[in-house]
Parts: structure tokens; C-alpha cells; sequence
């Protein structure tokens, strides 16, 4: 026997948008809505900014995808890691927040997507953060998440600003300001040294409103389509399948790689792929599932002369101690590091408008990245992606079975622009590190070695131990062509009471982590619907 319930919206999915939805739309107490999430309410791990290593393969935080093996990764299979709790990926990711250059908006504006130009989309960013360093004209105060600099400090740091200014890398106190380029002090979702999600920022405040019911450990398992529009959903608690009926919407925010696998168990996408798998085709839609894009994240890693440059050695001994400490009484230290203290936004080319690579600089070497293991000698991390790859790939579904991983196809480099922008990226590293103030303090690089040096030894040391940035976007795309899925105001098209709101409606990628524009498309989103539900 299935239970039934009745709400005016649904929103699917708790994590960067559907925990904004989730409290925008219950400011109106005539509102219900329910908010479903798969996995549990939170995780210890989640506060402590540093602990992001330990959830990125967390068994229960974590839905812990992985690709198909492809020529771009060498027939590699990759992880990718995406949040299972309140907060989603937020809950889980490396607290970099990088809203992107303006051109990327004015781009989805150019598609024929009004309202989503730089100049419709600032007042949203502004409206969801609150900066600690202070408003202007561009950054704001007093909204639900606090963003503010990485704190972490040390000669390493000095060293990175003196190699960058050798080469005329100008110094940038603000990248989500008026210019994105050049070297800065990473911009984190953290504050107090605890990690601001948007389960503590959007979440934990309105939990208790009685228009807004959030359900944990249950998974969706369908859509209701009757005819052209969408009446609920069937969704999975404890062993019992629970139908909930929307009076309004319901709104998709499971991601990029959960929205189109959500929409192909509920019949919507291609015919071909449906009826393969046994699945009902409710209706059509060729773009579910294709057009995905993602940062592919290649990393250097060098000897450090002395040891208190790098946590490596400050790791060892009684080093946890004392780090664990200073967190405790000063919200300091190793603890409160983001995924990179310090990051730089380059052009790989002179004549280039604005930066197409993104560069992180890490206090330490590590020795296994999927477990975050540390090397025993001080070294450190540099590594870098490309802003806006043009590599296509796909997301489809692999059984009728809710449970079963969808097929992950990166489709990595395989664009000549980004093989380009990759090697470019990396010979800038190289640059970066052979000034005179970074041989100061470095000693040889040990991974890959300075035996990879032409563009075909470089691009297979790429492909070889590249990883995503765990950024894939564009699954569900906003847009008007017949291999769009959604339209400017993200209702999927030819359907009726059913929205997506998350990184999988991206036209093109963001140039950056895509955390702060997915917080952004979720006010987006609570606008439009409270502006069409009137």
C-alpha cells in the first residue's frame, strides 16, 4: 500500500539550490512544501572546514559515483564525489567560492536565456551572501551565507606573491569583484572556522516553520507525469514507497549528475534509451542527460627546502595535536584550510580577453588523493584547470533500478581547445615555480618530474592521473534548441508543474567552482516561481 501525501511544492533534492527553494518559497506561510533528500540530515565531518578529505569517498555523505573509463583519463575510472545530505555538495566540497566572470551570464543572456545576465544574476549573488570584508557596489552584506578570506598565512604564501609579481601576475584583493584576474587569497564558505553549507545557512534557521517538512533518508524513485504535467512524486523511506502530490510544482535540484537520472527513470528523454530499459516514455526530450562539461584538475607536486612550509611536516608527531588545538581556542590552523589557500586566475595567452585558467596553491603534498593521505616530507600542491571546457560528454541512466549509477562519460579533452589550455596551464605552473623567489624556498619537482616536458609527455601525464574538480553542469540544459531541456524560467519544456534548479541547467560552464552559481540559481529560481505562482 503506497501513502499518499498532498503539498503545494515539492522540491527534490537538499543540496546548494533545493535547501534555498526550500526556504524562499516557505516565506509564504500559505505555502507547504516538502523537502526530500536521500541521504541523512548531517554528518560530524561537514563543520570542520579541513574535513572535506574524509567526505570526498565517505561511504554515507556521499553517493560516491565514478566515471566510464575513456581515452581523456587514460581508461581510467575517476571518482565523482557529490553531497548525500542537508547541504548537498555544499555539505561536502572544498568551500572555494567563486561566483565566475561576468562574461559567463552575459553568454547564457546571448543564448537567448533573459534574465540570466550578469547584470539580472548580481543582485541575486548579492542577495545570498553575506562578505566579511565589507559591501561595495558589487558585494554585499546581510544575506543567509557568510563568505569570507582563507586565513591561513606563512612565508609560503609570501613567496607565491613575490614569484607572481616576477611576472607581472598582478596581486587581486577581491576575484568576485570588478576583475577576476590575477593572484589572491582564496574566498571560502567559511566562517569562524565552521563550514557554512547551505543545510546551516538556509536550512537550520527555517527548519522549524510549520509550512516546511523535511524528509531525510528518502530517495526518489519517480516522477508522476499524467499526460503533459507533473503531479508528484514516488519517493523511498524506511522499506515504504510514500506517493506526495504537489498542488503547485515540483522542482528537480538533485544535480548534475542525479536531475537527468531522475528524468529518464520517470520516462522523460530519449526514446531509444527509455524503451531499452524497460522504462515507459512519458516524454521526449534528446537533451536529458547530454551536454555535460566539467573541470578536469591536473596537479604538480614539489619538494619544500624547510619543513615549516608545508604541512607535511607540521603533520607529523604530536602536529595533529597541536593543530586540533588551535582550531579548538582559535579557529586557526590546518583545520580551517578550504580545498586551496590561495588561488590564481591566468590567461594562457596575451591576446586572451579574460583568464582561462584556474591555478591553486596548497600547503602540503599528497601522497594518496583519494584517501587525502599526506606525504612524510614537507612539499607542496599546485594545480590547475581550465575555466571553460568545451569537452562534451553524457550522464544516462544504466538500469530501470533508482539504486543503479548512472553512466558517467566525461568525454575529458577530447576538444583541441582544452588539450591546449591544459598544457598551456601547466608550463604556467612551471613558470611560476622556477622564479627566483619560489626557488627560494622549493626543492625539486617530484610529480610528474622535469623528464615530462614536451606537450605530448605533458598531455599524457594528464590524462593519466587527472581528476574532475567535481564540477559537471549542463546535464539539463537552459536553453530554447531541440537539445534543450529547460526553458529561461527552468520549466522543462513541453511539460507542465515541473522545474530543475540546479548545475545541471548551465548553458556553458561557469569560469570557477560552480557552488556560488548553483546558490545563485536557487534564488533565481524562488523568484521566478513566487513571481508565477501569484
Amino acid at each position: 500500500m503506497v501513502n499518499t501525501e498532498t503539498y503545494d511544492f515539492i522540491i527534490v533534492g537538499a543540496g546548494s539550490a533545493g535547501a534555498v527553494i526550500a526556504n524562499r518559497l516557505t516565506e509564504n506561510s500559505q505555502w507547504r512544501a516538502l523537502l526530500i533528500e536521500a541521504g541523512a540530515a548531517s554528518h560530524p565531518y561537514s563543520r570542520i572546514p579541513i574535513s572535506f578529505g574524509l567526505l570526498i569517498d565517505h561511504p554515507t555523505a556521499n553517493w560516491r559515483y565514478s566515471s566510464q573509463p575513456e581515452e581523456g583519463t587514460a581508461n581510467r575510472k575517476i571518482p565523482v564525489p557529490r553531497g548525500r545530505l542537508l547541504g548537498g555538495s555544499s555539505s561536502i566540497n572544498g568551500l572555494v567560492f567563486v561566483r565566475g566572470q561576468p562574461l559567463d551570464y552575459d553568454t547564457w543572456g546571448q543564448l537567448g536565456n533573459r534574465g540570466w545576465s550578469f547584470d539580472d544574476v548580481l543582485p541575486l549573488f548579492q542577495k545570498m551572501e553575506h562578505y566579511e570584508h565589507g559591501a561595495d557596489e558589487l558585494r554585499a552584506q546581510g544575506g543567509p551565507l557568510r563568505v569570507s578570506e582563507a586565513t591561513d598565512e606563512g612565508p609560503l604564501y609570501d613567496a607565491i606573491r613575490a614569484a607572481t609579481a616576477e611576472l607581472g601576475i598582478p596581486h587581486n584583493p577581491d576575484y568576485n569583484g570588478k576583475s577576476q584576474e590575477g593572484i589572491v587569497r582564496t574566498q571560502t564558505t567559511i566562517s569562524n572556522g565552521v563550514r557554512m553549507s547551505t543545510a546551516r545557512c538556509y536550512l537550520n534557521p527555517v527548519k522549524n516553520r510549520a509550512n516546511l517538512r523535511i524528509e531525510t533518508d528518502a530517495h526518489t524513485q519517480k516522477l508522476l507525469i499524467e499526460g503533459t504535467k507533473c503531479t508528484g512524486v514516488l519517493y523511498k523511506k524506511n522499506g515504504k514507497i510514500i506517493e506526495a502530490n504537489a498542488l503547485k510544482e515540483v522542482i528537480v535540484c538533485t544535480g548534475g549528475v542525479a536531475s537527468p537520472q531522475l528524468l529518464e527513470l520517470s520516462g522523460i528523454g530519449q526514446p531509444e534509451l527509455l524503451k531499452k530499459h524497460g522504462i515507459e516514455v512519458k516524454h521526449e526530450l534528446k537533451g536529458v542527460g547530454e551536454h555535460l562539461r566539467d573541470h578536469i584538475n591536473a596537479r604538480i607536486q614539489f619538494y619544500m627546502k624547510r619543513g615549516e612550509l608545508s604541512y607535511n611536516q607540521r603533520m607529523q608527531g604530536l602536529g595533529p595535536v597541536w593543530q586540533v588545538m588551535r582550531y579548538v581556542f582559535q579557529k586557526r590552523g590546518f583545520m580551517t584550510l578550504p580545498s586551496a589557500p590561495m588561488l590564481a586566475f591566468l590567461r594562457t595567452r596575451d591576446n586572451m580577453e579574460t583568464p582561462d585558467i584556474q591555478m591553486h596553491m596548497v600547503p602540503y603534498a599528497i601522497k594518496n588523493p583519494k584517501k587525502r593521505q599526506l606525504h612524510k616530507f614537507p612539499g607542496m600542491t599546485v594545480s590547475i584547470y581550465q575555466l571553460r571546457p568545451e569537452s562534451l560528454g553524457s550522464i544516462h541512466i544504466q538500469s530501470p533500478d533508482p539504486d543503479t549509477q548512472p553512466a558517467i562519460n566525461f568525454n575529458f579533452l577530447s576538444d583541441q581547445i582544452d588539450r591546449d589550455a591544459m598544457i598551456a596551464g601547466f608550463k604556467r605552473i612551471r613558470d611560476i615555480m622556477n622564479t627566483n623567489a619560489m626557488m627560494q624556498v622549493r626543492g625539486d619537482e617530484f610529480s610528474p618530474g622535469i623528464e615530462v616536458q614536451t606537450d605530448d609527455q605533458i598531455l599524457n601525464f594528464i590524462r593519466e592521473t587527472a581528476e574532475t574538480a567535481y564540477h559537471p553542469i549542463g546535464t539539463c540544459r537552459m536553453g530554447q534548441g531541440p537539445d534543450a531541456v529547460v526553458d529561461e524560467r527552468l520549466r522543462v519544456h513541453g511539460l507542465s508543474s515541473l522545474r530543475i534548479a540546479d548545475g545541471s541547467i548551465m548553458p556553458t560552464m561557469v569560469s570557477g567552482n560552480t557552488n556560488a552559481a548553483c546558490i545563485m540559481i536557487g534564488e533565481k529560481a524562488s523568484e521566478m516561481i513566487k513571481q508565477d505562482s501569484v
